[in-house]
């Protein structure tokens, strides 16, 4: 197992700031490459301070902006228009970078593709939800109106 300190958040693992153990494997070839993270040590302690400090600074601001972005997010629904065949059966599936570009398109503001979490693939056209978090424990429902391009 190695410990490693994370610069960015990984989803299932933690935020930036947090010490973690992960496989050898894990951190080598993937968490430190990806910049993700650095290898942990004794004077890292005082690089996980300042990034605390850091990113608790930006939670405060964020936390109003993330409550307002919420709101205008589940009041309403964001069209997609993806390829479709016969049946209203989409070629692929929507992918949390197209649910992104939607809701950016639809001028509701800036959404990270690694913060979008769609609970179930979208295959065919029709209404679906996805989930988009804001804040460390601030998670919108979006309703997504999936229909077929022109």
């Amino acid at each position: 197992m190695a410990k490693v300190i994370l610069t960015h958040e990984v989803t299932g693992l933690g935020t930036a700031g947090d010490v973690v153990e992960v496989k050898n494997g894990y951190a080598r070839n993937y968490l430190v490459p990806q910049g993700f993270a650095t290898p942990w040590t004794r004077g890292g302690e005082k690089q996980v301070e300042q990034i605390k400090a850091a990113r608790a600074a930006r939670a405060l601001h964020s936390l109003e902006d993330a409550q307002a972005l919420k709101a205008s997010l589940e009041s309403t629904k964001v069209k997609l228009a993806v390829k479709a065949g016969v049946g209203g059966r989409l070629f692929g599936s929507v992918k949390t970078s197209d649910v992104a570009a939607a809701v950016e398109a639809a001028g509701l503001g800036s959404v990270d593709k690694r913060k979008v979490t769609i609970p179930s693939p979208i295959k065919s056209v029709g209404d679906h939800e996805a989930i988009v978090r804001l804040h460390d424990e601030l998670s919108a429902t979006i309703t997504l109106q999936v229909v077929a391009a022109k």
